[in-house]
């Protein structure tokens, strides 16, 4: 029994290592953070939303994955979108700080979007994301579990500029969108020596497509399934969808799916439809389902409305 225990504890450090080493090393996964409130933090993944919704916003987040592991993911994330119908512009910034391990990545997203207003009332609109992060790298956390292994490199901060481009169509009763980010495909040279380019460690473009349609069912509940579906080159496709009801604008609950990967469970309250208040329960089924109490994860979102000037 002694031995079966130490083996799955060096099973499971193992893996651990190896899933944070390939966070920096030829990444064939998702880079950027996701959310489980996908179709409340669109700007997220499409700059051109900047300004579109129904009011203006700022608000807060934090999102752990596979809690009870040491190391495991976490990103809080502060941000803001505003309308200036003045000049049918709209503007967003997200100032995010995603923790992996021994590995961080700090930065803010700026993005501006312009609005085409349309005869029926809908918008379509197009933005551009600038995005500036520092990738860090804790190296005293690697030398002590591998030892001086020369593959974990000799940089342990780098700065780096990138940027992204969406579209987007938003009507009342549905939105639909495409956009593109880290377009330049930065590297992060963390490594000396010759490195192939599959061996190198940059940003890849990550493409969204997007889609949520709201469904007034009877003038007080609405319901709002949604999707998305996120397509890294040399990496498998993902696909999030999940289902959201608002009830007289006073509160929500929903259900989700990330494909091959977890399931959540959301809900929320607005406060004199001025802050919202949510949470989500993840429940990963992988890749690291199979050990005890690691299998879940969390997110927490505040959202303060500022109503648009000019609204009744």
């Amino acid at each position: 029994m002694f031995y079966k225990i130490r083996y799955r504890q060096a099973v499971k450090k193992i893996i651990i290592i190896l899933f944070f080493i390939g966070t920096i090393i030829n990444t064939q996964a998702q880079q950027l953070q996701t959310t489980s409130f996908m179709d409340m933090q669109s700007l997220f993944h499409n700059a051109s939303l900047a300004g579109t919704q129904k009011d203006n916003l700022l608000g807060a987040a934090y999102h752990s994955q596979w809690a009870a592991i040491s190391g495991a993911p976490k990103t809080a994330t502060v941000f803001g979108s505003f309308e200036l119908p003045k000049y049918n512009f709209g503007i967003g910034a997200v100032a995010f700080n995603d923790v992996t391990g021994p590995t961080s990545r700090t930065g803010l997203n700026l993005s501006i979007a312009k609005h085409i207003h349309l005869n029926n009332g809908a918008i379509f609109s197009i933005g551009i994301e600038n995005k500036i992060q520092q990738y860090a790298l804790n190296r005293s956390k690697l030398v002590a579990t591998l030892g001086a292994d020369p593959a974990i490199g000799t940089s342990e901060n780098k700065f780096k500029y990138d940027a992204g481009f969406g579209i987007a169509y938003v009507a009342d009763e549905f939105t639909i969108g495409a956009s593109v980010s880290q377009l330049v495909q930065s590297k992060l040279n963390f490594y000396a020596g010759n490195l192939t380019p599959a061996q190198e460690a940059r940003l890849y473009r990550h493409y969204y497509f997007h889609g949520t349609y709201n469904w007034d069912v009877d003038g007080v509940t609405t319901i709002s399934p949604n999707a998305m579906v996120i397509y890294l080159p040399n990496a498998p496709m993902e696909l999030s969808t999940g289902v959201r009801v608002e009830h007289a604008e006073t509160f929500w609950w929903g259900i989700g799916y990330k494909l091959r990967q977890n399931f959540n469970l959301n809900a929320g309250v607005n406060v004199n439809k001025k802050l919202s208040v949510g949470y989500a329960y993840n429940g990963y089924i992988n890749p690291i389902s199979n050990f005890s109490g690691g299998a879940s994860g969390h997110e927490f979102l505040l959202r303060y409305h500022i109503e648009k000037k000019g609204k009744n």
